[in-house]
């Protein structure tokens, strides 16, 4: 009980400084034109919220300018194959910017609960066997290919009318 007393200003005073530093980026990305649209533009996608988007803003400013794959590729979410000859090894996701794949995992967490699209991808995965990371992981991908569609095109999110 005595130590928890003396962790508690800390938290408080790391509780303020974490404030002070999301109104400094809200402050940033309002001031940019460039990076109103794209903040617009990623939020309008159900499950990313302001720190997703302030987070591929700022860690993927190519986004929107490369192709699918490139996008993919730059998060560290595009399968690399281990073969070789008549070797046959496991596909896995290596490389690419660990800080962006783990603020979308966590985006994707959100949204395999609220957007149709995703809850409809992952439940398809793990029907069809594949593990819980394995289907999360595919639906980031899914999820980076259409965000980098809508910036590239300048459009907003529609889930598809059912």
């Amino acid at each position: 009980k005595e130590l928890a007393m003396t962790i508690k200003p800390v938290l408080t005073l790391f509780k303020n400084q974490i404030k002070k530093i999301e109104e400094k980026i809200v402050k940033l990305i309002e001031n940019c034109p460039e990076y109103q649209a794209k903040n617009m533009i990623l939020q309008s996608m159900t499950g990313i919220g302001k720190i997703a988007a302030a987070s591929i803003i700022s860690n993927l400013p190519e986004l929107g300018h490369i192709s699918s794959k490139q996008a993919s590729a730059l998060i560290g979410v595009a399968p690399m194959n281990r073969e070789s000859g008549r070797y046959k090894g496991h596909r896995k996701i290596q490389g690419g910017r660990p800080q962006v794949r783990t603020v979308l995992y966590m985006a994707m967490m959100s949204a395999i609960q609220s957007n149709p699209v995703f809850k409809e991808t992952y439940q398809r995965l793990l029907a069809a066997g594949k593990p819980k990371k394995v289907a999360i992981i595919a639906c980031i991908r899914k999820m980076i290919v259409i965000l980098n569609s809508m910036l590239r095109d300048g459009v907003m999110w529609e889930a598809p009318k059912v």
